[in-house]
């Protein structure tokens, strides 16, 4: 699930991670780069959290637009208690 956001040429950086000891270990037996394999769970992570957004944006203008024609049809509910 790799984005093409996801730059592969971009600049390394250092950073601190606190992560479970004995997750280190037994991961450490299945990969000599553990940068890597967190590297690419957080491009899939983030291309997940860019889906979910698209998806309840597109959730939420539905919810509008279907909002809208009713107001359009049949008026607002609060449209009898308004002195305005």
């Amino acid at each position: 699930m790799k984005s093409a956001t996801a730059n592969s040429e971009a600049r390394k950086r250092p950073v601190n991670l606190t992560l479970n000891e004995d997750l280190v270990f037994e991961v450490r037996g299945l990969t000599n780069n553990l940068s890597c394999v967190v590297e690419s769970l957080l491009v899939d992570y983030v291309e997940l959290k860019r889906q979910q957004r698209i998806s309840n944006a597109k959730a939420l203008d539905q919810t509008i637009s279907m909002w809208n024609e009713f107001n359009g049809k049949f008026g607002s509910f609060a449209d009898e208690y308004s002195s305005l």
